[in-house]
């Protein structure tokens, strides 16, 4: 299962109002290392039921890039009870992104 798609729209339902932790990746399809950390997500989204994983595209979303203070990418982000609780950027191995979660 890969992460889904949230936009502006739906991030309050999917992100905020989640009652699972949520790791959102906040990409753009231009970005070499955004590429590299994809299919990492994607296999932390399949392999993890106790989390909900989202991406952002940051040129099509740009008031939630700049909302959460997206300076660069990729930038993961994740959220429990609806508050940012853990932020980090650049190229990660998976170990570090589920540390992290």
């Amino acid at each position: 299962m890969q992460a889904i798609s949230v936009t502006e729209s739906t991030f309050r339902r999917e992100v905020l109002l989640s009652e699972k932790p949520v790791l959102v990746d906040f990409w753009a399809p231009w970005c070499q290392p955004c590429r590299i950390i994809a299919p990492l997500v994607d296999e932390i989204a399949d392999q993890r039921q106790d989390i909900r994983v989202v991406k952002v595209n940051v040129e099509q979303e740009c008031a939630l890039a700049v909302q959460y203070q997206i300076a660069s990418i990729p930038t993961l982000i994740v959220f429990r009870d609806g508050e940012v609780r853990h932020r980090i950027s650049g190229v990660l191995s998976k170990a570090k992104i589920n540390a992290m979660l």
